[in-house]
C-alpha cells in the first residue's frame, strides 16, 4: 500500500509533513488546515489565487488549457447541444435531466414565474433611477421576506424544499430583471406568460407591450440562451466564493444570491461586458474606427477591454463559441451599428497582430457578449443583470453543496496584522 503524498515544511528546526489532496483531474493542493495548530504560522495569499477555499464537484477550469466543464461535460457540447435550463439542471443537481426530470423542472420554472403582487410596491418605493443592480440584490433578499418557509436559515430545513428554492430564484430573477427595466421608463409591467420558453419568456417581459406583443426572432432566442449557458457557473470566483461564505454561516438561498449579485455588481468582475461598449462608443465619439485606440494600446496608453482573461492563458473556450453566435445574430438581424463595425475591426486585429498573439489576448466571452446584448436591445446598465440571470444555477449549486456536503464550516479567514501595537488612550485635551 502506497504512502499517502505529502509535502515537508521546516520551521524552527522542526519538520512537519503536510498531507497533498488531490482532485478528480490529478491537479494538487497542499492541506494546510492544521498548519497553525502545529506551528502557530499561517499562510499568506493576497487576492486567494493560490488558496484552494473548498472542495467542489460542480465546475473545472484549466485555464493553460482553455478547458471548461460543468459536471464533467465540456462547454463546447453543453453550447451546441444542451440550453440554458438544462444546463442550469444539470449544474444544480449533477446529472443531465430526463425527459421526465426536465419536465418536471420546467414546470417548476413556469408556476415560479410571477412575483408576489405585494412585490410591486417595493419597486415603487425606489428612485426611477436606480441602478438595476441595485434593485435585483434588493428584491433577491426579499424573496425571503415573501417566501418565509423557503427561507429559514436552517440548513436542514431549507434543503427539504430546496427544489422549490432553487426553481424560486431561478425562474423570478427574470422577473424582477424586466420590471426594474420597465419600471425605470415609466412602462407597465408585463407578466409572464404560459407557453413560452425561458428566455422567450424574458424577452416577453422586457419589450412587449399590452397591445403589442414581441415576437421573439429564434436566433435571439438562440444567442441568449448561449450567453446564460456560458456564464451558468465558472468555478470559485469573488461572487460564488461570497455566495458559499454566506451559506457558510447557515443564511438561506435567496440571501446567499444577493450577496453573489452585490459582489458580481463590482466593476472588476461583473461590469467587463459593459465596459466593451463603453469601450466601443468612446473609440466612436472620437471618429476612430478603432486603429487609432490598437496604436494606443500597444503603447501601453489605452486599455483595450474585452480581451484576455485572467484564469485562461490561452483563448478562453466559450469566446470561440459565442464569436460564432454573435456573428449569425448580426447578419441574420442585419444590424447596421458603428460600434459593431468598431467592434469587428478590433477583434480582426487582435486575432492577427503578433503583438496580441504572443501576449494571448485574444477576445474573451465579455466582448462578445456585451456585442450581442446591445444587439438584442438591452440596455447598458443592465448588461451586469443578465450576467447575474445566468449565473445563478452556479450560485444555486454552490449554495446547496456547502449545505449538504458534510459538516458546514463557517468560512473565516485569517489575517496578518500591520496596524499600531498596543497604546494607551489619550484624553481629548491632551491630543
Amino acid at each position: 500500500m502506497s504512502e499517502t503524498p505529502s509535502a515537508l515544511f521546516r520551521y524552527n528546526n522542526q519538520e512537519f509533513s503536510l498531507p497533498i489532496r488531490q482532485g478528480s483531474e490529478a491537479e494538487q493542493a497542499i492541506d494546510i488546515s492544521q498548519l497553525r495548530e502545529k506551528t502557530g504560522l499561517i499562510t499568506f495569499d493576497d487576492g486567494f489565487g493560490n488558496t484552494g477555499s473548498c472542495q467542489s464537484a460542480i465546475t473545472y477550469i484549466e485555464g493553460e488549457k482553455g478547458i471548461l466543464r460543468y459536471r464533467g461535460y465540456p462547454i463546447e457540447q453543453l453550447a451546441e447541444h444542451s440550453n440554458f435550463v438544462e444546463t442550469a439542471y444539470l449544474v444544480i443537481y449533477g446529472e443531465l435531466p430526463t425527459q421526465e426530470q426536465r419536465s418536471q423542472f420546467s414546470a417548476l420554472l413556469t408556476e415560479n414565474a410571477a412575483i408576489h403582487e405585494r412585490m410591486v410596491y417595493l419597486f415603487e418605493s425606489y428612485p426611477r433611477d436606480a441602478h438595476p443592480m441595485a434593485l435585483l440584490g434588493a428584491m433577491v433578499n426579499a424573496l425571503a421576506c415573501y417566501y418565509p418557509h423557503l427561507a429559514t436559515n436552517n440548513h436542514d430545513r431549507d434543503i427539504i424544499n430546496f427544489d422549490d428554492a432553487a426553481a424560486t430564484l431561478i425562474s423570478k430573477v427574470r422577473t424582477i430583471t424586466a420590471m426594474a427595466y420597465r419600471m425605470s421608463r415609466g412602462l407597465p409591467v408585463i407578466y409572464p406568460k404560459r407557453g413560452l420558453k425561458y428566455c422567450e419568456n424574458f424577452l416577453h417581459m422586457m419589450f412587449s407591450e399590452p397591445y403589442d406583443m414581441y415576437e421573439c426572432p429564434d436566433v435571439v432566442a438562440r444567442a441568449l440562451n448561449l450567453i446564460l449557458l456560458l456564464h451558468a457557473d465558472h468555478e470559485q470566483n469573488c461572487s460564488t466564493a461570497t455566495v458559499r461564505m454566506v451559506a457558510s454561516s447557515g443564511a438561506n438561498l435567496f440571501a446567499s444570491a444577493a450577496a453573489g449579485i452585490c459582489a458580481l455588481w463590482g466593476p472588476l468582475h461583473g461590469g467587463a461586458n459593459q465596459a466593451v461598449i463603453e469601450m466601443l462608443q468612446a473609440i466612436h465619439a472620437e471618429g476612430d474606427d478603432g486603429s487609432r485606440f490598437i496604436a494606443a494600446a500597444k503603447d501601453g496608453k489605452r486599455r483595450l477591454m474585452g480581451f484576455g482573461h485572467r484564469v485562461y492563458k490561452n483563448y478562453d473556450p466559450r469566446a470561440k463559441i459565442i464569436g460564432k453566435a454573435c456573428d449569425d445574430l448580426l447578419r441574420e438581424m442585419g444590424i447596421n451599428d458603428p460600434l459593431l463595425d468598431i467592434a469587428r475591426l478590433l477583434e480582426q486585429t487582435a486575432l492577427r497582430d503578433s503583438y496580441f498573439v504572443e501576449r494571448k489576448l485574444y477576445p474573451n466571452v465579455d466582448f462578445y457578449s456585451g456585442i450581442i446584448m446591445r444587439a438584442i436591445g438591452i440596455p447598458l446598465n443592465m448588461f451586469t443583470v443578465m450576467f447575474a440571470i445566468g449565473r445563478m444555477p452556479g450560485w444555486v449549486a454552490n449554495w446547496r453543496e456547502v449545505a449538504t456536503v458534510g459538516k458546514p464550516k463557517i468560512y473565516r479567514p485569517r489575517q496578518i496584522y500591520v496596524g499600531s501595537q498596543v497604546r494607551d488612550y489619550v484624553p481629548m485635551e491632551k491630543r
